[in-house]
């Protein structure tokens, strides 16, 4: 298993205040404050910022494995806007360890447990070791 310090080059995810909380195998949760630069026009949090937060999760654990592990297929479902201050919590589950296709889940909440976003995705492993 890699270490969670592999995902501080992550600088699209860091710089969008997105951090790595935990990781185990198959499981990640990241987390990120909405601030002034997430918003949109509308004055609520960006569904970019959302993904952001959701992919990086989902990249934590579909890489837990060692294996260096890219998206191939995902999609974002946003059920409740998140604004200025919210604190998002996405939880990542791996749901399918294919040796090439991994499958992931991943629930994006805020700080009242209220459902933000649904995340799925798939991803190629190559034959690359990490970590």
């Amino acid at each position: 298993m890699i270490n969670k310090d592999f995902f501080k080059n992550d600088r699209f995810a860091a710089d969008a205040g997105c951090e790595l909380q935990e990781l185990s195998e198959g499981h990640a949760v990241a987390t990120m404050t909405v601030a002034k630069q997430h918003l949109n026009a509308g004055g609520v949090c960006q569904g970019g910022a959302i993904f952001t937060l959701a992919d990086l999760a989902f990249a934590a654990a579909v890489n837990s494995h060692g294996q260096l592990t890219f998206s191939i297929n995902s999609t974002i479902n946003i059920f409740s806007s998140a604004k200025e201050g919210d604190v998002l919590t996405a939880v990542a589950e791996e749901k399918v360890n294919h040796p090439k296709i991994p499958f992931c889940e991943v629930s994006v909440t805020n700080q009242d447990g209220v459902l933000i976003a649904t995340f799925i995705g798939q991803a190629y492993r190559k034959k690359v070791m990490i970590g």
